[in-house]
């Protein structure tokens, strides 16, 4: 992030981890880009890490000027309020939402026993066509929810009754694992069939309250003629539909109105405006303005409320607001709610104004923090009596258990801060046995041999954990690369927090409080912290690793595929045996199973 401007990295700094709505601004002012995020801060931030492969997109985080965001209560509101942001304003880097043709949709072909697919492609006047999906990952979560709970068939045979009839099929591994009911050899009606595609088309019209009370009736039913097992599906149904079901803030009471929030702090006033329209939010302004000599919260509301109705165009009679207006207007009214719609609308434009405070605050101080660092690493260069200003350094810690899955890692931090990109961990390959110093030396020399071949820039001051035995051994690594007096090095012990110079006897012992000596332990720290968390992960992969092994037929790119899909081995242990068979195969998974269950 050093390439860009302080505007930019602070922001990213106080981003919020809140489901919300981002917006990219140009230096003129202009809105670029408008996206949104389930954790705003994650997604933003990661247009600013590593390298872009579309064009486009490197033009784009070029040409950010300022980021602005608007959080929500939950990632459906988002994309809605992301939806009509975009077409607002219609950013120049945003695909238009009114080109429909760019969006996937679902589509049900009508045909004997209908399949349902996604498609880009609106060709079929036969097919029933429900979206189209501006966000992928909505669709594909619809699309699992269809095939999860309705076992639609995916095949694309002919299923017409004159070849069914003719015995022209068999079933398939869908039907042995149940995602599939067999309609190729009559074991699902063309009714029954039917009665789940006018389900699903519920589902995807948006009827799910409907839809969940029409699977209650039939399940009732099914109840009161003793049919436990088939109503007990249909509840399974249900409670997945309850839980695709989500709570959003798009209300249903209130159809069009404004909210104004103001918060009065010192000598400024800080303010959120939404619109909204049809119970949806259109658009989210957060700004601070300076006080005009003794204007209060009333005064700001009244005098600038008719300027932002203007400026966004809203023509709603109803403005709620957390300030008290008793005066009455021509063109709308303010009102202050107690409970209902009006009101959950009112806090969120509240937690707006907090976070948008927030931001602001943790802003002015990360300003006052960049030349604290400044100050720190001087004072660091001053102590450990360098000659460059250490804007980098580097640290190496070792971790074994008696002395098996040794590891090492080294942290590296920039400008006095971690630059967590920039971390390393080395399996140590040439050292046999507990043997801490040439461990040291081995991934030290790995290290920057590495950064010289290819021609890195190499830190000015690196950090060894432990005392002279580790730091001769980080020296005679530096020996043989010609590093000596090219890069200073300097070891810590962890008894008395004494600092190792190259060919001093005595060590330095730095004041408790010394800013200098926070840093390095911070840093020695951090670097256990990795360096642990490696060995643990080395650890138990070895462990899982070994329990599959004693597995006849379960070779190396199985093993891959079984961690790949279900992370743990404790998760491989538990899984179903359709799960096992949709991941490896029928044989693999009897296997698996067969081993846990002697074991």
């Amino acid at each position: 992030m050093n390439s860009l401007s302080d505007e930019i990295i602070n922001s990213l700094k106080v981003l919020p981890s809140n489901p919300g709505v981002y917006q990219f601004m140009d230096s003129n002012g202009d809105i670029i880009y408008i996206g949104k995020a389930k954790n705003l801060k994650n997604r933003v931030q990661s247009y600013f890490r590593g390298k872009h492969e579309h064009f486009k997109t490197k033009i784009l985080v070029k040409s950010i000027f300022k980021i602005n965001y608007h959080i929500v209560d939950s990632e459906s509101d988002a994309l809605l309020l992301e939806n009509n942001l975009i077409k607002t304003h219609q950013p120049k880097y945003n695909v238009l939402l009114k080109d429909d043709k760019t969006y996937p949709w679902i589509e049900v072909i009508k045909e004997p026993f209908p399949r349902v697919q996604t498609t880009r492609n609106k060709s079929n006047r036969d097919s029933l066509y429900f979206g189209p999906f501006p966000n992928i990952r909505n669709m594909n979560i619809m699309f699992k929810l269809i095939k999860d709970l309705f076992h639609v068939r995916s095949c694309s045979l002919d299923l017409s009754p004159e070849k069914i009839n003719k015995k022209k099929y068999s079933i398939c591994l869908e039907y042995h694992i149940g995602n599939c009911k067999g309609p190729c050899e009559s074991f699902q009606s063309m009714s029954d069939y039917d009665d789940m595609i006018d389900k699903i088309t519920m589902l995807l019209e948006g009827k799910t309250t409907s839809l969940i009370r029409l699977l209650k009736t039939q399940m009732n039913s099914l109840s009161s003629k003793y049919e436990f097992e088939e109503a007990e599906k249909i509840k399974k149904t249900i409670d997945g539909l309850n839980q695709y079901r989500t709570k959003s803030i798009i209300v249903s009471e209130v159809h069009d109105l404004d909210v104004l929030t103001v918060e009065d702090i010192g000598e400024v006033f800080y303010f959120n405006y939404m619109i909204i329209k049809g119970g949806a939010i259109m658009n989210v302004y957060n700004q601070k303005v300076a006080k005009k000599l003794s204007e209060d919260a009333q005064d700001f509301a009244v005098l600038n409320t008719s300027i932002l109705k203007e400026k966004f165009g809203s023509n709603n009679k109803i403005v709620v607001s957390n300030i008290n207006i008793k005066s009455s207007f021509k063109d709308f009214s303010f009102v202050i709610p107690q409970k209902g719609d009006k009101k959950t609308l009112l806090d969120l434009s509240l937690n707006n104004i907090k976070h948008y405070i927030n931001n602001e605050k943790k802003k002015s101080i990360l300003f006052k923090t960049k030349n604290h660092q400044s100050r720190i690493l001087e004072t660091i260069k001053k102590d450990f009596k360098l000659n460059k200003t250490p804007n980098h350094m580097e640290c190496f810690d070792n971790s074994n258990l008696q002395g098996t899955n040794a590891v090492s890692a080294c942290v590296v931090f920039k400008n006095g801060k971690p630059s967590k990109k920039d971390y390393r961990h080395f399996n140590v390959k040439t050292v046999k046995g507990p043997d801490d110093f040439e461990t040291m030396k081995e991934v030290v020399f790995r290290r920057y041999k590495r950064l010289l071949s290819e021609k890195q820039k190499l830190p000015e001051l690196i950090i060894i954990d432990g005392g002279k035995g580790q730091l001769g051994a980080a020296l005679e690594a530096l020996q043989e690369l010609n590093l000596i007096g090219k890069i200073a090095i300097v070891g810590i012990a962890k008894r008395l927090e004494e600092i190792f110079f190259p060919g001093d006897k005595h060590p330095l012992y730095l004041d408790k409080r010394s800013e200098s000596l926070k840093v390095i332990q911070y840093m020695r720290n951090e670097a256990h912290r990795f360096s642990i968390t490696h060995h643990r992960n080395k650890r138990s992969k070895n462990a899982l690793h070994s329990s599959l092994e004693e597995i006849e037929g379960i070779g190396h790119k199985t093993k891959e595929v079984l961690y790949k899909t279900f992370k743990t081995m404790k998760g491989i242990r538990e899984a179903e045996i359709s799960e096992l068979t949709a991941a490896v195969g029928p044989s693999k998974a009897q296997l698996l199973v067969n081993h846990f269950t002697a074991s």
